[in-house]
């Protein structure tokens, strides 16, 4: 009798053990992808100076645009805190997007060599965000998922572990703009 209860206590011991390290292995891959954002947003935000120098001179009428980029820019680079992060680079990317928007209307600066590779170099940081965000989101689903169903929740709560943040798009992000690269 005392080796069947000897047993269940050491199962149980194992379950508990298991499903904390399996918390532990998430929450790690949760700070791994977020570096992987992290990563790209340094490089956007790396970018955009040179981009809003570019084109300065050219856009003469639309300060106010490129004020709002800096401004997003500096807020986002500023953001310690995931969530507040998250949504600076949700507001960077709306700005972003109305600046790319209004280049269009500039022929002269659509010609421009500088421009253009520094446009497609934005445009390929931007894919990769949206790429390492997917993927940072996928790892927050599992483990929001790990934390929230039952018996694995009871583990989460005594360990206090929290549920990390998704990164959603804003819903004005979510309208592309209509941008023509070609020449």
């Amino acid at each position: 009798m005392i080796w069947v209860i000897l047993g269940i206590i050491l199962l149980i011991l194992f379950w508990v053990i298991g499903t904390y390290n399996s918390l532990v292995k998430l929450k790690k891959m949760i700070e791994n992808a977020w570096s992987q954002i992290d990563v790209q947003l340094k490089r956007r935000h790396d970018l955009i100076p040179n981009l809003v120098n570019s084109v300065k001179g050219y856009m003469k009428f639309e300060q106010e645009t490129l004020e709002k980029v800096l401004q997003a820019r500096a807020s986002a680079i500023s953001s310690k805190d995931i969530s507040k992060k998250i949504e600076a680079e949700n507001q960077l990317t709306g700005a972003l997007s109305k600046l790319l928007a209004v280049v269009e209307n500039y022929p002269d600066l659509k010609a421009n060599e500088n421009v253009s590779s520094l446009m497609e170099e934005l445009r390929k940081t931007e894919d990769k965000i949206s790429y390492a965000r997917q993927f940072y989101n996928d790892i927050v689903m599992k483990y929001n998922t790990k934390i929230s169903v039952f018996p694995s929740n009871i583990i989460a709560s005594m360990f206090k572990f929290k549920e990390a943040p998704f990164f959603k798009v804003e819903e004005a992000e979510k309208e592309v703009p209509n941008v023509d690269l070609s020449f």
